[in-house]
């Protein structure tokens, strides 16, 4: 039997407009909530990245990071 889907923790986050509308997009694709779209990418995380992806584009978000805080 599946897991049932409790949303039971919750957090305030913040996005920017470009995230955001990306969130909502691929909820809206994918046909579910915001919130059920985010726990997918977070239950499934190591299955929908790719490893060496995704050091080498955090590692250039961490180096803009400063610059687009101003």
């Amino acid at each position: 039997m599946p897991k049932r889907l409790r949303l039971t923790r919750r957090f305030p986050v913040a996005l920017t407009n470009d995230a955001y509308r990306m969130l909502q997009r691929f909820a809206e694709d994918a046909g579910i909530t915001p919130d059920e779209a985010l726990c997918f990418l977070f239950e499934h995380f190591h299955s929908v990245t790719h490893a060496e992806n995704l050091t080498a584009r955090l590692r250039l978000f961490k180096a803009e990071l400063e610059a687009r805080k101003v």
